[in-house]
Parts: structure tokens; C-alpha cells; sequence
């Protein structure tokens, strides 16, 4: 490798690459999730310390010249920021074949897919835990599940693909959805995640005994629609992919707390305020907005950016009895 090709990586001291950089965009939300964030009293963040959306475009081109092949867009909930296909397009036109996603609630996708799309989104990912009303009001504080059925109707006709929905399952209060989520998700031709639940909700209200492991999950799901691993084509993916032995589609389970997949991340994060964390359960931070706003160059931003991910962790802490949870929920955080 020559020095000029070696100073275009992301590297870390395990041999790691970052090719995947996610953006929070806002880290507030028009639910209230059980397993993410308190009913009231969140202290949000305020406008002027978020990134503006040229600040933002501005350090994923950087991103891009570092070897950065996707950008997904997060939050809170993104699309409650004003104007995200604005963003979007000022993203897509860094690199048009860009691998450009978005995770969402989906609330606001009947008024908004079709824009995004148009924007130059490719995917999109859409969180949902639950097919029952009722059950989902008591998980989201909010009334809305109707209005999440409809936002997957939009993507679909909007021609975002694939469409994949992420399900978090907790003990003794969704874990049966596990077989009537995948019926679901087969017949509609949705890519269903189940996604184990992990220590970074804001009210430090995590316990192991009530997330749903992915052996469970995987149990259940192969006695009703029996399952084979399917071929690794990324090894860097969040989620373990099993394909349904009748042909009809597949099912991915990401299990960070009981099968870690730390060796492979290929991921960093930018918080909303422009802060970055190179793991999702980072104790640390590093500030890029002060950096872009007292005027550094991009050159200094991607040598700051380089530093920073040769010191990102080799993996994350849950398992171990020296494990703290961060701060910051996973609203501020970004996912």
C-alpha cells in the first residue's frame, strides 16, 4: 500500500476499517420507546448546537475521501428534522452511487417517502415491535401504530428497496411477537431484523434477564418456518442473516449483548452535535463540530478523524463486570 493510499483508510490498531458512518441528525423523537427513553423529561438538545446540514455534508465528503462507502441517516427520530430530503440531496450529490439509508419510525413516510426518494435515498430501515395496536401504545407511549403501517405502504410505493423493519423484543412483553412478526414480514416481502435489546436507554433501565437472546429468537422462529445460515457476503454486517428453507425471503437477528460482532465493525458514528463516537457504547467522544466551526481545514478534520479511529475500541464492554453505560442514551447517540 502506498502512503498516499494509506492515508485514504480509516484504520484502527485491530486491523479494522470504517467504510460505514452513521449521522444522527436530531435527538429528539415523536415517540417515547419503553426501551429507549423516559415518558417526560428529556433534556434536548438546543438548535444551535446541532450540526447545520451544510456542517454535516461537509464532514461526510471527508468521510468519502477516507474510504467511507455508506452513510446512514438517524436519530432521535430524523425525519422530525425540518427539511431531511434538503440533506439527503446534499449528501447523494457528494457521490450519487452513494449507499445512502435511513432509519426511521415511519410516521412521517406517507407525506415524505416519495421526496426522499426522489432526494436520492436507496433504503430504508423501519422500526417496528409489534402488529398489535394496542400493545404498541403501551411500547411507544403513543397511539400511532396506524400511521406506521401506512409509512411502510409509502417506502414500498415510493420504490425505496429493500425495506427492512427492526424489531426489539423484550421478556414478558413482546417476546411472543417473534413467529407473528415473521408471518407478517414474509407475506408483506419486508426484511425483518430482531434486534437484542442493549444497556443504552436514558433512564439506565436495562436488565439482562429481560432482553430476548437471538439463541431464543432463532429457536423460536426455526420451529415455525425452518431456517438455514445464510452465506456471509459482509462479514461487517450488524445483523447474522438466515434464509427460510421454502424459499420465502430471510430473517436477520442482530445480537450485540450475546453475540458480539466487535471483530468485524466497520462503523463510526456522528452525533447530532457533532460529536464522534467510535462505538456505539463509547465512553468517549470526540468534538469535530467545535473543530469545523473555529475553522479547520478538511485536511485537519481527516487527520483529527484518522486519530481518532486508530483509538477506537476493540469491543464493546457489556459482558464484562467493568461494563459502564454512556451517558447519552441511544436517542442522542444516533443508531
Amino acid at each position: 500500500m502506498s502512503l498516499a493510499e494509506s492515508l485514504a483508510i480509516l484504520k484502527d490498531t485491530q486491523g479494522r476499517m470504517v467504510r460505514d458512518l452513521r449521522i444522527s441528525v436530531t435527538d429528539r423523537c415523536n415517540l417515547r420507546c419503553v426501551y429507549c427513553m423516559p415518558a417526560e423529561g428529556m433534556p434536548w438538545l438546543a438548535k444551535s448546537d446541532l450540526l447545520t446540514y451544510e456542517e454535516i455534508t461537509r464532514f461526510a465528503g471527508v468521510c468519502l475521501t477516507l474510504g467511507v462507502t455508506g452513510v446512514r441517516l438517524t436519530g432521535g427520530e430524523p425525519t422530525v428534522r425540518a427539511d431531511l430530503p434538503v440533506l439527503v440531496r446534499m449528501l447523494n450529490d457528494l457521490k450519487p452511487d452513494l449507499d445512502l439509508s435511513l432509519t426511521t419510525n415511519g410516521l412521517k413516510l406517507p407525506a415524505m417517502a416519495g421526496e426522499l426518494k426522489a432526494a436520492g435515498l436507496k433504503r430504508i430501515n423501519v422500526s417496528l415491535d409489534t402488529l398489535d395496536r394496542e400493545r404498541f401504545h403501551r411500547i411507544a407511549r403513543r397511539d400511532r401504530f396506524n400511521e406506521v403501517i401506512a409509512g411502510l405502504g409509502a417506502a414500498r410505493a415510493a420504490g425505496l428497496s429493500p425495506i427492512k423493519v427492526n424489531a426489539v423484543l423484550m421478556k414478558d412483553f413482546n417476546e411472543d411477537e417473534v413467529v407473528p412478526l415473521a408471518r407478517w414480514a414474509r407475506e408483506e416481502g419486508y426484511e425483518l431484523r430482531f434486534i437484542e435489546w442493549m444497556p443504552l436507554d436514558f433512564g439506565h433501565t436495562w436488565e439482562r434477564w429481560k432482553l430476548v437472546p437471538a439463541a431464543e429468537i432463532l429457536e423460536r422462529l426455526n420451529a415455525e418456518f425452518p431456517l438455514e445460515p445464510a452465506r456471509v457476503t459482509d462479514v461487517s454486517a450488524p445483523a447474522t442473516l438466515y434464509h427460510y428453507r421454502d424459499g420465502k425471503g430471510s430473517v436477520g437477528v442482530i445480537a450485540s449483548v450475546t453475540r458480539p460482532f466487535c471483530g468485524h465493525c466497520d462503523r463510526i458514528r456522528l452525533t447530532a452535535d457533532g460529536q464522534i463516537r467510535t462505538c456505539l457504547f463509547s465512553l468517549k467522544e470526540y468534538d469535530f463540530r467545535q473543530a469545523m466551526r473555529a475553522g479547520a481545514g478538511d485536511d485537519v478534520i481527516a487527520d483529527m478523524l484518522r486519530a481518532a479511529v486508530w483509538r477506537k475500541e476493540p469491543g464493546h464492554l457489556i459482558n464484562s463486570p467493568f461494563y459502564k453505560q454512556p451517558e447519552r442514551g441511544m436517542s442522542a447517540i444516533g443508531g
